[in-house]
């Protein structure tokens, strides 16, 4: 018995079947079995019933409003098409990264400043050290090139600049007011990473700073902005219960109607 009770503890899955089994059995059995003894058999597992899913819109549109409960996919950042890594500069307008094509030379830093300037003069938009959408798209390259890709492990390189471009929703009444604004265009963000010096590591002693490899060109992660469907699972909940509430709720009233009916009518005698 002990240790049928530590395995309940213990084990996530059977413990929520448990609590689920219970909480189906004492709430919702225990109101059957109140509402049952009074307006009977059928008529109390309507009401019941009613009132279970007319609870579940509820929650479901708590879930749905504040993004809670049973949530789906989270927003994240993607790899883009139709390259993802571009290994060097010349070939970001092969990538639709830029409009326009550039005249590059040899010197890889000069080249990263060349693009740069050109990017914010497309409406690229350079994110500030301290902005979290940078943290988030920063994480998601280094994600593409140490795991995916495979271009760099952790430690070879640095990510140096982050721009971000679109992602604008309409239509917007205002500035402030975007209730409506349920379209957007595609957001992208490029990652600017520069590979560094291989460093020697001694026993002991702190690692030094990175150098950045002044001969290699800079290499530029291009990501699509996947919002994801985090509040699909609430949506499917809210409206799919509040078509069985209505349903049970004309039932109900159908029945009312049909009990009037036969309590108002004209009354026979019976035989004796």
């Amino acid at each position: 018995m002990l240790a049928s009770l530590m395995a309940i503890a213990w084990e996530p899955e059977l413990r929520g079947i448990i609590v689920v089994i219970t909480m189906v059995v004492v709430l919702i059995g225990g109101s059957y079995l109140i509402v049952g003894t009074n307006l009977g058999a059928r008529l109390g597992f309507l009401v019941v019933l009613a009132g279970l899913f007319g609870w579940m819109v509820i929650m479901g549109a708590i879930w749905w409003t504040y993004g809670i409960g049973l949530k789906g996919p989270e927003p994240s950042w993607k790899p883009a098409e139709p390259i993802t890594i571009v290994r060097d500069a010349k070939f970001l307008f092969d990538a639709n990264v830029i409009d326009a094509s550039l005249d590059l030379g040899a010197d890889a830093v000069s080249n990263a400043e060349t693009v740069s300037t050109q990017l914010q003069a497309e409406g690229w938009v350079l994110l500030d050290e301290a902005d979290p959408q940078r943290g988030q798209a920063v994480a998601a390259s280094d994600a593409i090139i140490q795991n995916e890709a495979e271009e760099f492990a952790a430690g070879e390189y640095l990510s140096l600049n982050v721009y971000d471009r679109g992602g604008e929703r309409y239509p917007l009444i205002t500035e402030s007011i975007d209730f409506f604004a349920f379209f957007h265009k595609p957001r992208y963000a490029l990652v600017e990473v520069a590979p560094v010096v291989p460093q020697r590591i001694e026993p002991g002693r702190a690692p030094a700073r990175p150098v950045i490899d002044k001969e290699q060109p800079h290499r530029y992660v291009y990501m699509v902005r996947d919002l994801g469907a985090k509040r699909q699972p609430a949506i499917f909940i809210t409206l799919g219960s509040l078509i069985v509430f209505l349903i049970l709720c004309w039932l109900l009233h159908r029945r009312d109607l049909a009990l009037r009916e036969n309590v108002s009518g004209e009354r026979l005698p019976t035989k004796a």
